[in-house]
């Protein structure tokens, strides 16, 4: 098998199924109205035009993005940390990001303000997400300094995962009903959240973060044999430490304020690539994820249209169907 094969197949099997969540949804659209429509024209039926491009097609380019940032931080900190078992849910960062988001939302009974304040709000949400994602990060980059056991750190990491749910909890239970019910639903994961008119921003945050994480291929690849390693080649670890924190920070806060706490995408992906590929080369491996990521959260997103009659599947009901079983299968074959 050539080199090239994998990638190519990722790529096929990535806009495969961004296309099919194009012309299949819990609406049912006809395959030529659809068509008609991604080719510039109107379909018989107002609404199914609407469904089209203010529906499916920013669904699809959120759910895309989402996999890819999500995959990415998940193989950073996995990386970081020496720890394959590190990934945003585990290590409690998506619940640091949901406290933030909590703290914002229910400040406002659940209902966020319509109108020309609403591009406010939800930059207002990603910026709280940011700084509790960034808040775990920076507390797990902390205590990896003081335990060099992995175990001991994951451990510390599930504690702080159960320190800011119940800090979540306390938060509900003091919140109005109409909150409780908004930050629930928001919490059970959706790719289909994000209007048109907030996809720019979401879209120029997202790829922010994964350039960043795209420029520490080469510092990733060092820290793979160790800090002091990594030193004596000329890497300089602390900043590479923080430009790992922020765009990890960033890439979380972003999908969690939006897309709400998707789980098993960023901790499952990577081991996925290095399954797929069988290298720990970070030159191939990023891609690799980014691109199992994106395949991974649109075929979630395919699957959550599957009800009929407009409604739509959790994400967080189905991505630990999948990603779960790639854990077990990982943590087996170590063990062998």
């Amino acid at each position: 098998m050539k080199r090239e094969n994998p990638f190519v197949l990722l790529v096929l099997i990535t806009v495969v199924l961004f296309m099919a969540g194009l012309f299949m949804g819990s609406v049912r659209v006809p395959f030529a109205e659809t068509l008609h429509v991604l080719l510039g024209g109107t379909a018989t039926k107002e609404s199914w035009t609407f469904i089209i491009l203010h529906s499916r097609i920013p669904a699809s380019i959120v759910a895309l993005l989402t996999g890819a940032s999500l995959a990415s931080a998940g193989l950073m900190l996995q990386t970081a940390f020496s720890n394959p078992l590190a990934g945003p849910d585990i290590l409690g960062i998506n619940s640091g990001a949901g406290l933030g988001v909590a703290i914002v939302m229910l400040a406002f009974g659940g209902v966020l303000p319509a109108g020309a304040s609403l591009v406010g709000i939800q930059f207002s949400l990603v910026i709280s997400a940011f700084v509790g994602a960034l808040a775990v990060t920076a507390l797990l980059l902390m205590f990896s300094s003081i335990t060099k056991s992995n175990v001991m750190l994951l451990i510390i990491g599930i504690m702080l995962n159960f320190i800011v749910s119940s800090s979540i909890t306390l938060l509900n239970f003091f919140s109005t009903e109409e909150g409780v019910h908004s930050y629930t639903m928001w919490g059970m994961g959706t790719f289909g959240g994000v209007t048109t008119d907030q996809l720019p921003l979401f879209c120029l945050l997202a790829l922010g973060g994964l350039a960043v994480s795209l420029s520490l291929v080469k510092p990733l690849n060092a820290l793979l044999l160790g800090a002091h390693y990594a030193e004596n080649l000329g890497i300089n670890v602390r900043r590479t430490r923080i430009l790992l924190l922020l765009s990890t920070g960033l890439l979380v806060a972003v999908t969690t304020a939006y897309c709400g706490p998707i789980s098993f995408i960023g901790l499952a992906v990577p081991h996925m690539a290095r399954l797929l590929l069988g290298t720990t080369d970070h030159k191939r491996l990023m891609p690799a994820t980014l691109l199992c990521g994106a395949a991974v959260a649109l075929m979630c997103n395919l699957i959550s249209t599957l009800p009929t009659g407009g409604r739509l599947l959790p994400l967080n009901a189905i991505t630990p169907i999948i990603g779960a079983p790639v854990i077990i299968f990982v943590i087996l074959k170590d063990r062998r």
